[in-house]
């Protein structure tokens, strides 16, 4: 909210997209922060490639791919051994998944009622293009890694762009 009708200014525009970003994906500071830095080391633009790590968190891909209500729900998921990638346990929300690695429930949590429920609530849910989901099965793949064009989040991500960016020259610049 303004306050009399004053304008927002820049800097408020870009730290309430950070924050929307970081909300959404329930990312903390100093990881948001870590995340922005690789960005911007990649090639690409560093707003395209911020979103696309986002979207690769391995809670965000279980909730992506329906085995989860919500980002939170996949977090939990994830943290309580549930999920197995490549095979192997991982409980780290944070994972960053790779193109071709396959996500699974593991075989003794699949027949618990707390799945059943999620599949019954999200099974309208669309799966986006770059990630096949088997919920039959509660598993699916990741085909290859989405871009910015497939990432349907509402947030304005050269807003953060320009905003880290400033903070880190004046970081550099101590």
């Amino acid at each position: 909210l303004t306050r009399a009708n004053r304008k927002m200014s820049e800097y408020a525009l870009q730290l309430r997209e950070k924050q929307k970003a970081k909300f959404i994906y329930g990312v903390l500071e100093k990881p948001f922060r870590n995340y922005y830095k690789k960005a911007d080391r990649m090639q690409g633009q560093t707003g395209a490639n911020l979103m696309t790590i986002l979207e690769c968190r391995l809670d965000n891909v279980v909730f992506r791919m329906g085995l989860a209500r919500t980002r939170k729900e996949a977090r939990q998921i994830v943290d309580h051994k549930h999920v197995l990638v490549n095979g192997k346990s991982v409980n780290i929300p944070s994972y960053l998944v790779k193109a071709g690695d396959t996500i699974e429930i593991k075989e003794k949590n699949k027949s618990s009622q707390r799945y059943k429920d999620v599949l019954d609530a999200t099974a309208g849910r669309v799966v986006p293009e770059w990630l096949e989901a088997d919920s039959e099965n509660l598993k699916g793949a990741v085909k290859n890694l989405p871009t910015r064009e497939v990432i349907d989040v509402p947030v304005d991500e050269m807003l953060i762009v320009c905003l880290l960016y400033t903070s880190d020259a004046a970081d550099d610049g101590e």
